[in-house]
């Protein structure tokens, strides 16, 4: 086992859990959320090792925040606990999308479940605010390196430049900085965790999760494909969503465009309308945001059953994009955190990495501002002057109600310091009403 610590299995798994239930907000909100109950509260792992997850997470394909929950599971509990991690990560998620498919296909009314999930949403952007000022002051020691968070909020925000480009360009200019001016990253060791210590791994280990990963991950597809041929809709979705797997660099967001236009114009699994309504879930859900997949996955399964029940073939259509999405995200962790937490004190690659995190700062800036626009504002125009985009709400638009509860709880979690769980399940109650 790589790594090893005095948390107790039990314990972490409770937060994990409780983490899955409540990681609104998409990536901002999420990452907010585990720094506060995993840095803040607990004191689990500290600030410059969770921040060196993260900066690593960011540069894989798939969702950051599962993938940071992994890292860090697997840091304090080895090999189970970055599976449980992540695992519960995405399932309360992945059954609450798949509750809300089952609910769209029999009753096709949904707007109890909306107006419960309006009131999160709106509490959880006061969350995503708090981060971005949390993450910054202790990332961001240096004037240089808010200049480095600067650049790449103009970059992602104004210039629509690809993250992985951000994150490479930031890489070159921690590098470049380090030799002219070393103070500004530090050069002396990290800090330490109590009770976490990890080890080389052992002869063997890479080639071994290598190969089971890549064995749970195209196993299914295998046997799908030979068992019912390529042009089956479980053959499709499992090849269609592997693919995607392979190409989410910098989030759901990069690829949302291009997932859309292949599930609706090319394999015809759902309309336009109900991709949209499935995004607006999926946004307002707990787990990453690409588990809209799933919602994708068992409209394109329940309109295609074949020999199985139409509510059969779409929870199997649900379960299969989920699973094929999801298994590389392991693969990745497993694979590199060993390898990167024993670079940890290495002054040129801290460097580096302390450049990509300040660029992360300004990614989450960038994150928290179209999350801010998309609650508070029905609609958000798009304009381009001189090559800079710039999003631009219509004010009179505002919904005062979203406007109204995310001050509270503002209010209520920064202010009053009351806890976080029934702060939001008073907002989800006045969603629920207001929506009525």
């Amino acid at each position: 086992m790589p790594a090893t610590t005095n948390v107790a299995f039990s314990e972490a798994l409770r937060v994990w859990l409780r983490i899955g239930l409540i990681s609104f907000g998409g990536p901002a909100g999420q990452i907010a959320l585990m720094h506060r109950l995993l840095v803040e509260e607990r004191r689990w792992i500290s600030e410059s090792r969770f921040l060196h997850a993260l900066n690593y997470c960011m540069l894989l394909p798939g969702p950051e925040a599962q993938q940071l929950a992994t890292y860090v599971g697997w840091l304090l509990n080895g090999t189970r606990g970055g599976i449980a991690a992540g695992v519960l990560f995405v399932l309360p998620g992945w059954l609450l999308m798949l509750g809300i498919s089952i609910v769209y296909v029999l009753y096709g009314d949904l707007h109890w479940v909306q107006g419960l999930l309006f009131g999160l949403q709106a509490a959880t952007l006061a969350i995503v605010v708090d981060a971005v000022r949390r993450v910054g002051r202790k990332a961001l020691g240096h004037r240089a390196l808010y200049a480095i968070a600067a650049a790449a909020f103009v970059a992602i925000f104004l210039l629509r430049l690809p993250f992985p480009l951000i994150v490479l360009a930031a890489a070159v200019v921690g590098l470049l900085m380090h030799r002219r001016f070393p103070a500004i990253f530090g050069s002396g060791p990290p800090d330490a965790d109590t009770g976490i210590d990890v080890v080389a791994p052992a002869p063997g280990w890479t080639l071994r999760v290598l190969l089971s990963g890549v064995l749970l991950w195209g196993a299914p597809l295998l046997l799908m494909a030979l068992a019912l041929g390529a042009q089956h809709v479980y053959t499709q979705q499992a090849l269609f969503f592997s693919k995607m797997a392979l190409v989410t660099f910098g989030g759901a967001y990069a690829v949302m465009a291009y997932m859309t236009q292949q599930a609706v114009e090319r394999y015809g699994w759902l309309t336009p309308a109900e991709m949209v309504q499935g995004l607006a879930l999926a946004e307002t859900t707990p787990g990453p945001l690409i588990l809209v997949l799933s919602y994708v996955g068992f409209l394109g399964a329940w309109r295609d059953p074949g020999a199985l029940t139409p509510l059969t073939a779409g929870v199997l259509g649900s379960a299969i994009s989920t699973w094929v999405s999801f298994v590389p995200c392991f693969l990745w962790i497993f694979l590199g955190a060993p390898h990167i937490e024993r670079l940890r004190g290495h002054a040129q690659l801290n460097a580096a990495l302390s450049a990509i995190t300040a660029a992360v700062v300004g990614v989450i800036l960038n994150l928290s501002i179209w999350f801010a626009l998309h609650v508070l504002f029905a609609q958000v125009d798009q304009y381009t002057v001189a090559g800079l985009h710039w999003p631009l709400p219509r004010w009179a638009s505002i919904d005062w109600a979203a406007l109204l509860l995310s001050v509270a709880a503002a209010v209520a979690l920064l202010q009053f310091r009351l806890r976080l769980l029934p702060t939001l399940a008073v907002c989800a109650v006045a969603g629920m009403l207001l929506k009525a």
